[in-house]
């Protein structure tokens, strides 16, 4: 379309090139004809070339401003020769009447500002109100046009250049348009203040540095829309934009703001309401084959109205549409019912007093003299103007604008409308600073005065600061206004038709995150009052991690159980975190509970279990030693060392009571406390068994004629040698707590779900040393049991200690391995387990066949019977 242009501007470039070639002409003269020709040079006529356009509207005044408007959608298609002179450019097809409602806008302000005596009192502004037809080719011819001027025919004196006496000009209404002819009468220094191109290229001022505009950028509106996406959880949603400088620059701002807030985007797909049919129906297919929910668009009013046209063609399903402040609020687009539900920025309402009244009036003199308000009322009513035997309507003068429907007369919200109203008032003030003077109490403002339209851009128009009807207007370092914004749904009414309804606002002026708000119930697609859903793949829950899918947006992942040990806590969490060393997630794995703590306790069944049999085992070995005491001057208990008996029966006492200290929880005297009185009450049982086991062998030895070696092991080399041996065991455990004693600790590592509490060694040396000198003390006593065991006699003890001990060095020899291969509170168990079962050994071989005899065969408890050898 942009290289058409040049071929159609052809006639408009040579109103001003003519120029240009005069003062060439006139410039070559004086070089050859010198100061003599000074005279004729100074009669030079500039001559415009070509036919002018005529405007719209216009009225003359003191000063001019412009007005461009696309009142007509289309341009005719010219087909170019190149052998004659492009006809004129011209526009075609049905007249937008919210375009025209815009540009009538402006006159209505112009006429008001010629009747107040605050505004410029005493001088009448003019207009001049052109027709682009949406088109850059138009535009641009109408940018020249005004630059102009009108005159056909001009005096300029010794050159054919000057500014043009527009003072400023309104519009367009669409970005690319007001970017071709910024350009244009940007080099005149011509100010030119938009009510529509929101484009944030525009805000550059080294580019375009005498546009303004009252309208937000769309800097403002693309972060808004990222963050309305945002607010309602849309993380996947579908793009469409006009391939236009507005849609293209517009869809590149929200893409930026949506990455940053983490939305993915399935499609992009552009368009222009001139594009084959073709083009627009594969980007209506892309919209109703894609997943996504919610559909972004950046897009021109005329552009979505086809699209949408097309859409209505053939069923689609249920999308929720987010729009710009071009379209959404469109009166003409809510007739697209499956477009219900839809939200988007809107520039915010406003009432501008006497406009309805001042639109309603047209009388059919004003209607007859305007060729654009003529096919307006011919196009509203259905008739033609005038006799004509061809139409078979005429219009009769019935026709009452008061009852038409139509854009044009619906000034129920006036967004827009009052952009343009607010540009004529800013470019009003403008001229009033330059041309008026303020003595005392009264403003003197001189018709006369020449303003250049470069003082009204460079000094004036940026620095006004003002209220009209309650909307305040001023401009930024680029021109911009404040951004604020209405949240505008689309719902149906209580009727059964479509009305725009304002839900909440937005203003880029307040702190960030304070923005945005919504104070009204929102109407979704489908009429739901549900928040549709529009992801691509659903929220991971507490528990999980998001990985991404290979290949595919960072919006599109799989959710993954944490791992063993690590909680996630929040939705969508990209991680998961370990557990401090104390905790343990709970089966959910989104929160970190204490671990449970465990050790042998005396409430749980196997705790209950060793104590019974510790503490039977103590009972046991009472009873024992009460009915030793019981029969002590009886032969089987006087044979057997009755002193060392007893002393025997107190250390197994002692080792069944020793293994409660292992149960329970473990503090520092407990730990200390169970090792060492195990090791010392062990060996004082084992010295006492060895003590027994050595008197056996001396009293066989003591019965050979000549030989008195029991004077040598009597009753104090007895005790002597039990003191001696647990002396030892007791100075290894004194070592062992002075240097690294045992002491309490939580194991993390055996269980990762669980503390065990334990008793730490301390020094493993020490605790090896305990066990292996018992191991020492047993081993030695078992070798001399083993050598007494044939001794003859009618009971021989030596046997019984025998069996004893074996049965207790199997049971320390099993200990070993169990000991250091079971987990937790089982490496308590068998401790006390190898302390029971060695106790129950020692008690059952050597006493219980004495009790037996006592107890059942008291005829075998005589001297006689101990003296019978077999």
């Amino acid at each position: 379309m942009l290289a058409l242009s040049f071929l159609e501007l052809n006639s408009t470039l040579a109103l001003n090139l003519s120029w240009t070639g005069l003062k060439q002409r006139a410039g070559l003269t004086e070089a050859k004809s010198g100061a003599g020709v000074s005279a004729e040079a100074s009669s030079v006529k500039c001559k415009l070339q070509g036919a002018a356009r005529l405007p719209a509207f216009s009225m003359d005044g003191d000063y001019i401003i412009g007005g461009v408007f696309s009142i007509h959608n289309y341009m005719h298609t010219v087909k170019h020769n190149y052998t004659t002179m492009p006809e004129p450019l011209r526009c075609t097809g049905r007249i937008d009447s919210r375009e025209l409602r815009f540009s009538r806008a402006m006159v209505f302000a112009i006429e008001e500002i010629n009747k107040s005596s605050k505004l410029l009192p005493s001088i009448r502004l003019g207009y001049q109100i052109h027709d682009s037809c949406a088109s850059v080719p138009m535009t641009v011819r109408v940018a020249f046009q005004l630059s102009n001027g009108l005159d056909s025919v001009f005096y300029t004196g010794d050159h054919c250049t000057r500014s043009g006496i527009m003072m400023a000009i309104i519009g367009e209404s669409g970005s690319t348009p007001s970017i071709s002819m910024s350009r244009v009468i940007g080099s005149f220094n011509i100010p030119q203040v938009s009510h529509y191109a929101t484009c944030a290229c525009l805000s550059n001022k080294e580019q375009y540095p005498s546009f303004f505009r009252t309208i937000p950028s769309d800097q403002f509106q693309a972060d808004a829309l990222a963050k309305l996406v945002k607010h309602f959880g849309w993380t996947w949603i579908g793009a469409v934009r006009s391939d236009s400088d507005y849609g293209n620059n517009g869809m590149a701002s929200f893409l930026d703001a949506a990455q940053k807030e983490g939305i993915c985007v399935e499609y992009s797909e552009s368009f222009y309401r001139t594009h084959p049919r073709s083009k627009i129906q594969r980007v209506a297919d892309v919209i109703r084959r894609s997943t996504a929910m919610v559909v972004v668009a950046f897009a021109a009013s005329g552009d979505m109205k086809i699209l949408l046209e097309e859409l209505s063609r053939e069923p689609s399903p249920p999308r929720q549409w987010i729009g710009t402040e071009s379209w959404v609020t469109d009166p003409d687009l809510l007739r697209f019912t499956f477009c219900a539900g839809a939200i988007g920025f809107g520039i915010q309402q406003s009432v501008i007093p006497g406009l309805r009244d001042f639109l309603l009036d047209l009388s059919p003199t004003k209607v007859a003299a305007s060729p654009v308000l003529t096919e307006f009322w011919e196009d509203a009513f259905n008739c033609r103007l005038g006799k004509s035997e061809k139409v078979e309507s005429v219009c009769d003068g019935t026709e009452d604008i008061q009852t038409l429907k139509s854009p044009y007369t619906d000034t129920s919200q006036l967004r827009i409308t009052n952009m343009v109203y607010k540009a004529v008032y800013a470019i009003a003030h403008a001229i009033h600073n330059s041309a008026c003077q303020k003595t005392n109490s009264t403003t003197q403002c001189d018709k006369h005065t020449r303003v250049e339209s470069k003082q009204v851009s460079r000094y004036t128009l940026k620095k006004v600061n003002f209220s009209q009807n309650g909307y305040d207007v001023s401009f930024d370092a680029n021109g911009d206004p404040v951004a604020t914004y209405e949240l505008v749904n689309w719902q149906k009414s209580k009727i059964g038709s479509i009305e725009f309804v304002t839900v909440g606002h937005y203003d880029a002026s307040l702190p960030v995150g304070q923005e945005f708000r919504i104070n009204r119930n929102l109407t979704w697609v489908e009429g739901s009052t549900q928040v549709p859903v529009s992801v691509c793949t659903d929220s991971c829950p507490p528990g999980t991690r998001k990985v991404l899918q290979k290949g595919k947006p960072i919006c599109c992942y799989d959710c993954i159980p944490c791992p063993e040990g690590e909680i996630s806590n929040a939705t969508d969490s990209p991680d998961c975190f370990p557990c401090p060393k104390e905790f343990w997630p709970n089966a959910e794995r989104n929160k970190c509970f204490p671990k449970p703590v465990e050790f042998l306790s005396f409430d749980e069944v196997l705790g209950i279990i060793l104590a019974a049999f510790s503490v039977g085992g103590a009972c046991l070995a009472m009873i024992t030693a009460a009915v030793f005491f019981r029969h002590r001057m009886s032969p089987i208990v006087r044979a057997n060392n009755s002193e060392l008996s007893f002393l025997l029966l107190f250390s197994l006492t002692l080792c069944f009571l020793c293994s409660l200290t292992f149960m329970g929880a473990p503090s520092e005297w407990s730990c200390m406390l169970r090792h060492t009185a195990f090791g010392i009450t062990f060996v004082l049982c084992i010295s006492c068994v060895l003590g027994k086991t050595i008197v056996v062998l001396m009293a066989f030895k003591a019965t050979l004629p000549g030989n008195n070696v029991m004077k040598w092991f009597g009753p104090p080399q007895q005790r002597m040698t039990v003191v001696s041996f647990t002396f030892i065991q007791v100075l290894i455990c004194i070592i062992w707590l002075v240097l690294s004693p045992p002491f309490p600790m939580k194991n993390l590592t055996v269980y990762k779900e669980k503390i065990i509490l334990e008793c730490a060694l301390g020094s493993a040396i020490g605790f090896w040393a305990v066990l292996g000198y018992i191991g020492l003390l047993a081993v030695f006593c078992f070798v001399l049991a083993v050598l007494a065991r044939k001794l003859p006699d009618n009971f021989n003890e030596a046997k019984f200690i025998t069996f004893s001990m074996l049965i207790f060095c199997a049971v320390w020899i099993t200990f070993i391995p169990a000991y250091v291969s079971s987990p937790g509170k089982f490496t308590v168990a068998v401790e006390i387990f190898a302390i029971l079962a060695s106790s129950f050994g020692l008690i059952l071989c050597i006493f219980a066949p004495k009790c037996f005899i006592i107890l059942f065969q008291p005829e075998k408890n005589t001297k006689k019977h101990l003296m019978n050898k077999n």
